[in-house]
């Protein structure tokens, strides 16, 4: 296995020759890139910038997840996730922003907090990247304060559903979120193999993170 341990994800990133911001949104940009390959060869790729996002997968005494009903437009949907929410709070960090989202969307604390699983949700063009964590001993609690209902959380439900139930409901194509299905399948496995209490704190190193803020500051 030796000559097997580089075979990792890694930051690696090829020089910039020209970059143009094609449409700017409210939390995402659209870029078009002219970049130098290590062959020499130059190519454009397009590719959408997100400030990252984190998910929690909130579990209970008895083995339940408190997931989301909430409609998403641009896949005409309306999915089971876990309580998320993008990373737009300056200097907040993906635990803070985690307890949050939490709290605003299922009305729920948490004192055991660990990272389950870390994921980019499609790399070939989009730059977005989710801690998925793992929030134990939960608690009823308060929606933050000065936080509004609005939009499609106006419309969304929350539900307890069983861990079982939820790798049921993936295998049979009835739960496609790539949060729900990464963050229910790597918990379904370290229940199995009895890793709860060894996964990652939940200050972990990001290596994605230090990769976008390192871009950002590049070009901004």
């Amino acid at each position: 296995m030796d000559d097997l341990a580089g075979v990792v994800d890694r930051p690696e990133d090829w020089p910039v020759l020209d970059r143009q911001v094609k449409a700017t949104g409210r939390v995402q940009d659209f870029v078009e890139d002219r970049v130098l390959t290590p062959s020499g060869e130059q190519i454009v790729r397009q590719w959408v910038e997100h400030p990252g996002a984190v998910a929690v997968m909130a579990m209970d005494d008895q083995g339940r997840l408190a997931v989301v009903h909430q409609y998403r437009h641009p896949v005409g949907y309306r999915l089971v996730e876990p309580p998320a929410g993008i990373l737009d709070h300056a200097g907040e960090s993906g635990v803070s922003a985690a307890r949050r989202e939490l709290a605003e969307e299922a009305r729920l604390a948490a004192s055991d907090w660990r990272t389950l699983v870390d994921i980019f949700t499609s790399p070939g063009g989009l730059q977005e990247s989710i801690r998925i964590f793992l929030a134990r001993d939960l608690s009823p609690t308060e929606r933050p304060d000065g936080f509004v209902v609005d939009g499609e959380e106006a419309d969304m439900c929350l539900y307890w559903l069983p861990l079982e139930h939820l790798v049921e409901l993936i295998y049979r194509g009835e739960v496609q979120s790539p949060t729900m299905v990464a963050g229910t399948l790597a918990l379904a496995l370290a229940v199995e193999q009895g890793r709860l209490d060894q996964l990652r704190p939940a200050d972990a190193d990001w290596p994605a993170r230090r990769a976008k803020e390192q871009r950002d500051r590049e070009f901004n």
